[in-house]
């Protein structure tokens, strides 16, 4: 009977503690895929706030782009099911919550006509090896793509990474250790950590690596870890290969001042501001038709939520004031790759070099969307359908919201000097409309913003918050430390060290500027010297063109004192003075890797060598990292294929841009992060023949709501 009883007290244990981990770390529960949807998303009713107006995602796909449906992704298990390969397929298929087009067929596509056979992509584990599955749904007929050669497995999927948080405490020396710290299993939070790769030793298995932190008294139990002990894992067997335990001198930092959620902040709170919110009398200024074609202002364009990717914004489209054109702009947009690496060579941190898209799927990890404070009221929102590693269908709710934004900009201005006698004062705001989407990986927070203007710019955001993955350390204060120790890093707090660490995200931009044959042109600015007896001046700047011939000609280390535009043109296509009509990335705030590049992190990571990229359009390169970046070992990335120097003159071209972070922990970061934000612009060049939005009214009184102040000074 007592070896009942604690068998049964050890089962409860682990199920509050396997409870808590999905609580904590917002992995989701398998929810049914059927759903009853109104003109509304559902929300507490302890909410006073309106409800979110959201689009109900289609039963029936519209749009050759449009992402599998529950029903479609239903179709794919059966097909798969009934198939030869399902018996060398039962739980690690993963089919991707995306179809599988040809670029001719979608481009050939209007409304209205058939919609092109929908066919889903399947990335799957059999016989220890990786395969992609194509599954036409209309015909049940399913092709295998062999991977050759290449390293790496396939990104993790949430049941994954929930039983490697768990898998530990199976093992008794495991719980040992635990105890031995003085932690309690009941207080356990564990991560499951991706483990880049680092040699030989590391290959022929899948393999992660877990690290645990202690929640008693907080709920950011990022701030508590339990310093030094790393367990090596099989991600397949579950198995505990070893364990590492060496901070065993390194106390847990402790709870107080952790909390950062504003129930538990009691006295604390403050208010700064007064509420302020956008009203639209007349309602919003844009549709969703057919659940993902998005029409506002000027632009048209299909957007969807993906597993990997997180927000894909396809076919984008914006009319031309003078002829009434909708005209071409980017065929697909999205990011295709994240790259985290810690400045920490110690044993239980050398290995913390993430690839959030590849690793985790940057989609798998969006979290709904809060309306009123992630999303403004008069946001939309949209689920997301994805699937779980049985093929299961389940939904994410509120995965992206879209919403007008207008923020006292302006769009274009002039006022006349008094000395001209002309009394002219015209102004036009600047309203935009913004796609949001925000994901959690594990303790960082990345919010990711497409942003249209009016005037046909492009902008893409992104934000960095959520919480530091912090050290634990023996020192309260600075004056502890010896000059020669090196804490790679900043104290935060008492036993508390901020890790340095960069932030790399590689966008995907296929550019089809008024079609599909495009150049890359580099605009350098370079100083020219003036004759003797020419000019006062003894030097000015002149604009030199030239345009890459193959990919290595396109790629790009920003310098700040060689300064350049990067302009995506289209040769056949001329303005009426005669230049070619094109489109410029206007480079944000940005990083550049400092690593080795031998360091194996940058060996994987090589995509951001340089910030801008340019190749020809290929369907199998989509991925900056490549297509299996799990373990891979660095041979399938842009880098590696931009080195063929394929020619890129006049052909269907992609381009694609790196934003970086470098992030030097302060003490503003603790306990949870301000948004630092960076982003890069799409702009058109010699586009349109004049300024596109010269004809917009300015705002008047009357046309905006009469809303008094509570008070007033």
């Amino acid at each position: 009977m007592e070896g009942k009883s604690f068998l049964r007290l050890l089962f409860l244990i682990f199920s509050a503690v396997l409870l808590l981990l999905l609580t904590l770390l917002n992995l989701p529960t398998r929810r049914p895929a059927r759903r009853s949807y109104s003109s509304t998303a559902a929300y507490s009713s302890s909410r006073t706030s309106p409800l979110p107006r959201a689009t109900t995602p289609p039963t029936f796909p519209r749009h050759p782009l449009d992402p599998l449906t529950v029903r479609e992704l239903n179709r794919v298990r059966t097909i798969l099911s009934s198939t030869r390969y399902s018996r060398r397929l039962p739980t690690r298929s993963t089919p991707s919550s995306s179809t599988s087009q040809k670029k001719s067929k979608v481009l050939a596509w209007r409304k209205g006509d058939p919609l092109p056979p929908r066919k889903a992509s399947v990335v799957a584990r059999a016989n220890g090896a990786s395969h992609v599955l194509t599954v036409n749904i209309e015909t049940s007929e399913v092709t295998r793509h062999e991977t050759g050669s290449l390293s790496g497995y396939p990104t993790m999927t949430i049941e994954d990474m929930t039983s490697a948080t768990w898998a530990p405490l199976s093992n008794a020396d495991f719980n040992r250790t635990i105890v031995d710290r003085g932690i309690d299993l009941t207080d356990l939070a564990c991560l499951p950590i991706s483990t880049g790769w680092f040699g030989k030793s590391e290959e022929s298995r899948r393999l992660i690596k877990v690290q645990c932190y202690s929640m008693k008294g907080t709920a950011n139990f990022y701030m508590r870890p339990i310093e030094g002990l790393t367990v090596l894992l099989d991600m397949d067997t579950k198995e505990v290969i070893h364990i590492v335990d060496q901070g065993k001198n390194i106390p847990i930092p402790k709870a107080a001042g952790t909390d950062y959620r504003f129930s538990a902040l009691n006295t604390q709170q403050m208010r700064l501001t007064n509420p302020i919110s956008i009203e639209q009398p007349k309602g919003p200024s844009f549709v969703i038709e057919d659940g993902h074609s998005v029409k506002w202002a000027n632009w048209e364009f299909h957007l969807k939520p993906d597993p990997r990717a997180g927000v894909v914004i396809s076919r984008a489209m914006v009319r031309d004031p003078g002829t009434g054109d909708l005209r071409n702009v980017m065929y697909k947009g999205f990011t295709s790759e994240l790259f985290v690496p810690y400045m920490d060579p110690t044993d239980a941190w050398y290995f913390k070099t993430y690839m959030d898209a590849g690793e985790y799927g940057f989609g798998l990890q969006a979290m709904p969307l809060d309306p009123l404070n992630d999303c403004p009221r008069n946001a939309y929102y949209m689920d997301g359908v994805l699937a779980a590693a049985d093929g299961t269908p389940y939904v994410r709710s509120n995965m992206i919201c879209v919403f007008e934004r207008y923020a006292g900009d302006i769009g274009w201005r002039h006022s006349e000097s008094p000395i001209t006698g002309m009394e002219i004062r015209e102004v036009r705001p600047k309203v935009t409309l913004v796609v949001r989407m925000a994901a959690s990986v594990a303790n960082y927070d990345y919010i990711v913003d497409w942003e249209f203007q009016t005037d046909g710019l492009i902008k893409a955001k992104v934000g960095l918050s959520g919480i530091l993955m912090v050290k634990g350390s023996p020192y309260v204060n600075m004056n502890q430390v010896n000059q020669q120790d090196n804490l790679y890093g900043t104290l935060l707090s008492e036993n508390v060290i901020g890790v340095i660490h960069d932030h790399y995200i590689t966008f995907y931009l296929d550019m089809d500027v008024d079609g599909s044959d495009n150049s890359f042109v580099k605009v350098n600015l370079q100083r020219e010297q003036t004759s003797p007896g020419e000019s006062p001046r003894r030097s000015y700047l002149k604009a030199v063109r030239n345009v890459a011939k193959t990919e290595k000609d396109a790629q790009v280390k920003l310098k700040l004192y060689d300064p350049s535009e990067f302009h995506v043109v289209n040769p056949s296509k001329k303005t009426r003075v005669g230049n070619p009509v094109g489109y410029k990335v206007v480079p944000g705030g940005t990083a550049a890797s400092l690593l080795d590049l031998d360091d194996p992190p940058q060996k994987r990571g090589a995509f951001t060598n340089n910030q801008i990229w340019v190749t020809p359009y290929n369907r199998t390169e989509q991925w900056a990292g490549g297509l299996f970046v799990y373990q891979g070992q660095g041979e399938d990335t842009l880098a590696v294929w931009s080195e063929r120097d394929r020619p890129i003159e006049n052909e269907d071209i992609v381009l694609w841009y790196t934003l970086g972070f470098h992030h030097i922990p302060c003490q503003e970061d603790f306990p949870i992060m301000p948004t630092v934000s960076s982003s890069f612009d799409l702009k058109p060049v010699n586009f349109f023949e004049s300024n596109p939005i010269l004809r917009i009214p300015p705002n008047v009184d009357k046309d905006l709501p009469n809303c008094q102040a509570a008070a007033s000074a």
